[in-house]
């Protein structure tokens, strides 16, 4: 950065605050007649593809801003700089134009997003338009063994976690017993704040997980000294920043991270994560509490993958799944797990458009089902001898097989179509059936990882 920013305080706010508001209006084209208040969110159980999206999305926005989630899950983007896997870090950081903002509705990890930023510098990306939040919750070193204790504690009843310390951090959070990422700054105030909170958590653990550590304070205040100190410059109050957007007629991309099956509301519950990945959420969650959307755009994959544990009714075992999973890469960004494969389920994902209050649909990864000779796509779930066609609870999801309706597949090679006309018949057949089930107006087709192999219908 050119000009050191630094944290807001007495005496530094308004200096602060024009700095940072300054730079951010500098990057703004002014192209967009009015403010957008653009979401993207997925539709599914996540990996739909939002990081490749938001990625072509961000090239004409002003700011993109991570609204939930931690360094649980990944987004994939591969354009022309190359291919990256971002966990914190949003989507939009590839657009020299754009403003990044990690909000504080999302958890972080401050030793993974350092290590993410030093990824990043290596591979020649500008970060310096990137922030965060300094309401953002910290996830510490002991979030992260909970995580792991409570899942081996859960044994063959476990949810499946990363174990990155999400549950815990987002459980301590709405129990008022964490610390911002804006009182890392001060060693004496964080001690006196974290004092009361290992006590408690040593207390914890002594009784769920016998002859585990003790926790360190003196431990736990030098990590969030030492990994705080090379974000402080990116810290701040961004409540100017995100008002100035919202008032000087810019394009708001908000990023989720997973998808609607997985929000701990309305999703596959228990078996969700820990925040809110709905867009309802992202105002909220992405520091602009007081503004409505404007656009939704959902992202849903051309077949149905699932990573964690939870009902997954078109589920696929054997040959035809292992070909799909090879072939489109479908391996977990953070743990490389290979994902579970399916047939496009419809009624998952016309109950994932409808919470996600999706404006518009983009259908990515249609070229990975070449050379197919049948698809599939699950039109209901049978459940005690009665066909439903709207989403149930997740122990009614637990009962229910697939109804399937199919359709022909085809040989051609999708990655250089970019015209919709262009698609083989049985491929423009199969993406509008998937557009009627679901309800909502399909906008892009992707055929291919990069940037540019996408169809945009307009």
């Amino acid at each position: 950065m050119q000009t050191p920013l630094r944290p807001t305080g007495a005496g530094q706010r308004v200096a602060y605050g024009q700095r940072i508001t300054s730079a951010f209006r500098a990057s703004s084209t002014g192209f967009f007649l009015a403010t957008e208040m653009h979401a993207v969110v997925g539709i599914n159980w996540g990996d739909e593809g939002k990081g490749r999206m938001i990625d072509y999305l961000a090239q004409q926005a002003d700011m993109v801003i991570r609204y939930q989630g931690g360094n649980n899950a990944g987004h994939t983007v591969i354009n022309d700089l190359g291919e990256f896997k971002l966990r914190l870090v949003p989507s939009g950081i590839f657009s020299p134009r754009t403003v990044n903002i990690v909000g504080p509705g999302a958890v972080v990890d401050l030793e993974r997003l350092n290590e993410e930023i030093d990824e990043l510098n290596v591979a020649g990306i500008d970060t310096s338009r990137l922030f965060v939040s300094d309401r953002v919750t910290v996830c510490f070193p002991f979030h992260r063994d909970q995580d792991s204790w409570e899942e081996d504690r859960l044994a063959e009843h476990s949810f499946g976690s990363t174990r990155r310390g999400i549950a815990p951090v987002y459980g301590d959070r709405y129990l008022k017993k964490v610390i911002q990422i804006g009182e890392v700054f001060d060693a004496d105030h964080l001690a006196a704040r974290l004092k009361p909170i290992v006590e408690w958590k040593n207390l914890s653990n002594r009784g769920l997980y016998p002859g585990v550590p003790e926790i360190s304070l003196d431990a736990m205040v030098q990590w969030a000294v030492e990994h705080g100190r090379r974000l402080r410059d990116r810290v701040c109050d961004i409540s100017e920043l995100t008002a100035t957007a919202a008032e000087a007629d810019q394009h708001v991309i908000f990023e989720a991270q997973l998808g609607a099956l997985r929000d701990v509301y309305y999703g596959i519950f228990p078996f969700t994560t820990s925040s809110s990945t709905l867009a309802g959420y992202a105002p909220v969650g992405g520091g602009l509490p007081g503004r409505a959307l404007t656009r939704v755009t959902g992202v849903v994959k051309a077949f149905s993958t699932c990573v964690g544990e939870g009902p997954f009714v078109t589920e696929e075992h054997g040959a035809w799944s292992d070909t799909l999973r090879t072939a489109a890469g479908e391996f977990g960004v953070n743990t490389g797990r290979p994902r579970r494969i399916g047939h496009f389920d419809a009624v998952a994902s016309r109950y994932g458009a409808t919470v996600q209050g999706a404006t518009e649909l983009a259908l990515t990864k249609l070229d990975c089902l070449s050379g197919l000779p049948e698809l599939k796509i699950c039109v209901g779930y049978r459940v005690d001898g009665e066909v439903l066609d709207r989403f149930p609870m997740t122990h009614l999801v637990e009962r229910a097989t697939p109804v399937y309706e199919s359709l022909p597949g085809w040989d051609a090679d999708l990655r250089d179509v970019r015209e919709f006309a262009q698609l083989p018949p049985a491929a423009a057949a199969y993406v509008r059936r998937i557009e009627e089930l679901l309800g909502a107006r399909l906008r892009y087709v992707s055929v291919g990882p990069e940037r540019h192999q996408l169809i945009d219908l307009g």
